[in-house]
């Protein structure tokens, strides 16, 4: 089973070079501390930087430079700054080729819920009904189950939509899925997770096809 930073390392593996991508909030800001020396990657945040670096180490942040979540950040050399009138013109323009987001429920179909649970306050929706209009290539960064131990992959979103059919692979503490046709494929497997187990905590329709590989993060 995997913690908040294996899943941010197995998903670093997914990130190639020369790539774009736009980190959402929680497990998926951690993805810039684990990606591959020999490539050339720019992060990019929707309140206005592009060139994101790993996390400040404690004692060298610097608090006017954060994410959109707020938290300090730091910047590669040629990194930029600008508006957020600029940025989300990058986004609805389709200039970011990998969106990594947390996320409340998917759907098997595809569907995202990540900004609001009904009754509860939030500041607002943020970037992401943007993000996932305009991205090809949705990556879902969650755990499996809730702290309930409730099922997140479901057969429909039960919480208020952030988009739709537009999430292609998620991974969580227990498996890598790609969202098909049919339901949740079953890709990869944690480390010292059985299959039986991924079913158990998977409400939606999950396919294996064969011998499920146990996933490499290191």
């Amino acid at each position: 089973m995997l913690d908040k930073n294996g899943i941010a390392k197995r998903i670093a593996k997914e990130v190639k070079d020369g790539y774009y991508v736009n980190l959402g909030i929680g497990i998926p800001t951690l993805v810039a501390n684990f990606v591959r020396d020999d490539i050339s990657v720019e992060f990019q945040s929707e309140n206005g930087v592009l060139g994101m670096g790993p996390f400040p180490y404690e004692g060298d942040e610097d608090a006017d430079v954060i994410n959109a979540g707020k938290q300090t950040i730091t910047t590669l050399p040629g990194a930029s700054f600008f508006d957020s009138a600029t940025s989300f013109s990058m986004i609805r323009g389709q200039h970011v080729d990998l969106t990594i987001l947390g996320a409340m429920e998917v759907a098997e179909n595809g569907d995202i819920a990540n900004w609001k649970i009904p009754g509860k306050m939030v500041k607002g929706m943020g970037g992401a009904m943007d993000l996932v209009s305009s991205a090809e290539h949705i990556i879902v960064a969650m755990m499996h189950t809730n702290r309930a131990g409730e099922s997140k992959l479901l057969k429909a979103c039960s919480l208020p939509l952030t988009g739709v059919k537009c999430v292609k692979k998620i991974v969580t503490n227990l498996a890598v899925l790609e969202v098909g046709p049919e339901g949740f494929i079953l890709l990869e497997r944690a480390p010292r997770v059985s299959v039986d187990e991924i079913k158990a905590a998977t409400e939606g329709n999950l396919i294996i096809n064969g011998q499920v590989p146990e996933m490499k993060v290191d």
